[in-house]
């Protein structure tokens, strides 16, 4: 574990910083625009609540999904992406607070977005100093496993509802990914992050991200997986 990566360099900081303007761009794009979209479009056919929560799982794959998947070509320290995601976290927090929520994803009762973009930024800051490869496979079942469940399940089941036909496309997205990034604990990181999103009892925007993660970085520990 380097620890040294930490230390900021301000030249890199800055390269870094310019680098993800455009990212920020893009992920403003998602939640005003494609998300926006898709609640307008899924809500016609199944109500509100299927809306909603349609255009929730879509900016977790369009926005969270694909920058983490970009992380590691873009960005050369962790500050700025863990700087960002913060400022994300608090740019969909702050409706909350003031009672002027972007009602084509947010719910009054469910500030479950902020924590995703919490565990995104923490992710990549503790995975950095090992390979930031072990925090864009936990982000990406966070982002594209749970996003798949959450749109299978709106569109089969018409409610928020922990069904199984929604963790078998969660396994189906995800273990194949797994498989091949990291092998058979890949793969099996896929099935146990499933089956936390599953129980339900831990925000899935938390425990996904954070067992996968712990997961991952015990395998590095022993051995069990090369980077």
């Amino acid at each position: 574990m380097d620890l040294s990566v930490y230390r900021i360099d301000t030249d890199l900081f800055v390269s870094d910083f310019l680098r993800a303007l455009p990212l920020a761009v893009w992920v403003l794009f998602a939640v005003h625009g494609i998300a926006k979209w898709s609640y307008y479009w899924a809500s016609r056919r199944w109500g509100h609540g299927v809306g909603l929560y349609f255009s929730r799982k879509v900016i977790h794959m369009a926005a969270g999904g694909i920058v983490a998947l970009l992380v590691p070509f873009v960005f050369q320290e962790p500050w700025v992406p863990f700087i960002l995601g913060l400022a994300l976290a608090a740019y969909v927090y702050l409706p909350h607070r003031t009672g002027r929520l972007m009602e084509w994803f947010q719910d009054p009762d469910n500030i479950s977005e902020v924590y995703y973009c919490l565990s995104w930024a923490l992710a990549v800051l503790v995975a950095w100093p090992f390979s930031v490869w072990l925090a864009v496979f936990p982000l990406f079942l966070m982002s594209f496993g749970d996003g798949v469940t959450g749109i299978i399940r709106g569109i089969r089941q018409r409610r928020r509802v922990k069904s199984w036909d929604g963790t078998l496309g969660f396994m189906a997205v995800s273990i194949p990914v797994g498989a091949i990034l990291f092998g058979a604990v890949g793969a099996l990181t896929a099935i146990v992050a499933a089956l936390v999103e599953k129980q339900g009892v831990i925000d899935d925007n938390i425990g996904v991200p954070l067992i996968s993660l712990l997961i991952l970085l015990a395998a590095h520990h022993l051995g069990a997986i090369a980077l």
